[in-house]
């Protein structure tokens, strides 16, 4: 049960390339658009208690609602489509009710950062890291999360609205097939 940073190295790069923080910008540029600012304290700590929460008792608590890890795999797939969907179309799915509060948790806290791909990922790694290592990987992940979500308006102004529209559509495309091979890696089986 002890720390070591050789598993919290992989761990983190690991959490890092499934959470793809630096790929869902345009997204959560798009997004703080819609609801007009993102709390990015708020939507870290939502995200991080899903993870730490997920890594507790994720497995458990699917069985108990008698939902399998692919079947949510697909669940969020679906909701990543839509997201995906909406920055290539430029239409709303999500309707924006004008609250910060929720905006910062829903979609960004969950499925965006702490999605399905997320947690099932963070089960898988319970195979063969001890837990206290899994969540030191992922404290490491949310300071990149909360320095990106702080920073969006920085970067927003580096992209300039061209840079913006041509990323937003770019990682749109991105969402979709990402949507598409969670959908397919998981609907074989279910």
């Amino acid at each position: 049960m002890l720390l070591r940073f050789d598993q919290i190295l992989t761990i983190s790069f690991t959490l890092f390339a499934v959470i793809d923080i630096l790929g869902s910008i345009p997204v959560l540029i798009s997004l703080k658009e819609k609801i007009g600012e993102i709390n990015a304290g708020k939507a870290t700590l939502a995200s991080g208690f899903l993870m730490i929460l997920f890594l507790l008792v994720g497995e458990p608590f699917l069985k108990l609602m008698s939902v399998d890890v692919k079947s949510f795999a697909v669940a969020g797939s679906i909701v990543i489509f839509v997201i995906g969907l909406e920055m290539i179309l430029g239409i709303e799915f999500f309707k924006n009710d004008n609250d910060t509060k929720t905006g910062s948790l829903v979609p960004i806290a969950f499925p965006l950062i702490a999605g399905s791909g997320t947690l099932t990922t963070i089960m898988s790694l319970k195979a063969d890291f001890n837990d206290i290592n899994i969540a030191a990987g992922i404290v490491v992940n949310l300071v990149i999360i909360y320095v990106v979500l702080r920073c969006l308006t920085y970067i927003e102004r580096i992209l300039g609205k061209a840079g913006l529209m041509v990323v937003r559509k770019f990682f749109g495309v991105i969402l979709l097939a990402i949507a598409v091979k969670i959908f397919k890696s998981n609907i074989g089986n279910l």
